[in-house]
C-alpha cells in the first residue's frame, strides 16, 4: 500500500497547485477581458474557469478513488477516478470551449466592443503565462518522474498511463499556454490592423483548442472506465512468470483489467502438468500468487483457474478474442 500512496499524494499536490493558480488567472483575465472588451481574453477567461471545474473534480477523484474495498464494491474505488477524471474533461469541453466559440462566432457576426486599455491585457497574459508554467512545471516533474520509473518515453507514457489526473493537468495547462500565445497574437493584431476579425479568430481558436483536448482525455477516460488492458510489458512478464512454474504446463489464457491506478486485476487460466496432486495443485496456486504480488506491486487481484488446454470451447473464445496465435 505505501507504493501507492506515494503517487497518490504527488497527483494531489499536481492537481493542487494547478487549482491554485488557475483560480487567480481566471480573475484577472475576466477582470482584464471586460476592460479591454476582448473577446479572445474573455474566452481565455473561460478556459481558466473550465479549468477551475476540472481541477475540483480531479481533487475529488484523487480522494474517493482512494478508498478501500468494502462488502459492495470488492474491488475498491479505483476506477471513481476515471469517472471523475471524465467528467473533468466535459467541463473543459462545456465550460470553456462552448463559450469561446460562442465569443468568437459573436465577434465576427455581431458587433464587438472596441478594444480599450489594451496594456491591460498584455499584462495578465504575461502573468498568466508565468502561473501556467508553474503549474505545467509540476505536472512535468511528475510525468518525467513516472516515466524515467516505468522507462517510457513520452508518448508511451501518454498512451498507457493510468493515473488520468496527472495526464488532464498536463493537457490542460499545456493548451492554456498555447491559448495564451493565441489571445496575445489576436490582442496584438487586432492592435496593429484595426480590425477586429483577428480578436474572433483567435477566439474561435481557443475554442477549437479545447475540443482536441477535451475530446483526447475523454477518450482516455472511456477507455478506462470500460475496463482497459494492463500495460503490455507487464502482461507479458506476468505470463512469462506462470509460464517458468514448474507445475505448469501451459497458460491457456490470461486477461487483466485496470481496476484503478496502480490496481490490475488478472485472472490466468492455466493447463498443470498430469502428475500434479490436489494438494500440489493448491500449493502451487498459493506459492504463484504470493510471488507475482511479491515481484509486480501492481497487482491487486489474482485468479488462477485450472483448465485443460485442449478444451474446445476455450479454445476457441481465446481464438475469438486474440485470434489463432492466442489458442496455441
Amino acid at each position: 500500500m505505501p507504493e501507492q500512496q506515494q503517487p497518490a499524494g504527488e497527483s494531489l499536490f499536481t492537481v493542487l497547485v494547478a487549482l491554485g493558480a488557475n483560480t487567480a488567472i481566471a480573475v484577472a483575465k475576466a477582470v482584464a477581458g471586460l476592460l479591454t472588451g476582448s473577446a479572445a481574453l474573455l474566452s481565455e477567461a473561460a478556459h481558466s474557469v473550465a479549468d477551475c471545474g476540472t481541477e475540483v473534480f480531479l481533487l475529488t477523484a484523487v480522494r474517493r478513488s482512494a478508498r478501500p474495498a468494502d462488502r459492495r464494491h470488492p474491488f475498491g474505488y479505483g476506477k471513481e477516478r476515471y469517472f471523475w477524471s471524465l467528467l473533468a474533461a466535459i467541463s473543459i469541453f462545456t465550460a470553456g470551449a462552448l463559450f469561446s466559440l460562442y465569443q468568437g462566432v459573436h465577434s465576427l457576426t455581431g458587433h464587438p466592443e472596441e478594444h480599450k486599455d489594451v496594456l491591460v491585457g498584455y499584462l495578465v497574459l504575461a502573468v498568466s503565462a508565468v502561473l501556467e508554467s508553474i503549474s505545467l512545471s509540476q505536472a512535468i516533474r511528475q510525468v518525467r518522474a513516472e516515466r524515467a520509473e516505468g522507462g517510457l518515453t513520452l508518448r508511451q507514457y501518454l498512451r498507457t498511463s493510468d493515473d488520468p489526473t496527472v495526464k488532464t493537468v498536463l493537457y490542460e495547462d499545456s493548451a492554456a499556454l498555447v491559448g495564451l500565445t493565441i489571445a496575445f497574437a489576436g490582442l496584438g493584431l487586432t492592435q496593429l490592423t484595426g480590425s477586429l476579425v483577428w480578436d474572433g479568430i483567435a477566439s474561435l481558436l481557443i475554442g477549437l483548442l479545447l475540443v482536441v483536448v477535451a475530446y483526447q482525455l475523454g477518450r482516455t477516460n472511456m477507455n478506462l472506465l470500460i475496463g482497459r488492458q494492463a500495460d503490455l510489458r507487464l502482461v507479458r512478464a506476468v505470463r512469462q512468470r506462470l509460464a517458468d512454474a514448474p507445475e505448469v504446463d501451459a497458460v491457456v489464457d490470461l486477461l487483466t483489467m485496470l481496476t484503478g491506478t496502480d490496481r490490475v486485476l488478472v485472472c490466468a487460466r492455466l493447463d498443470f502438468v498430469d502428475t500434479v496432486t490436489t494438494a500440489d495443485l493448491e500449493r502451487a496456486c498459493v506459492r504463484i500468487d504470493s510471488e507475482l504480488r511479491a515481484e509486480f506491486g501492481d497487482l491487486d487481484e489474482i485468479f488462477l483457474e485450472p483448465v485443460p488446454r485442449n478444451d474446445p470451447e476455450m479454445r476457441a473464445r481465446v481464438r475469438e478474442r486474440y485470434g489463432q496465435r492466442g489458442s496455441e
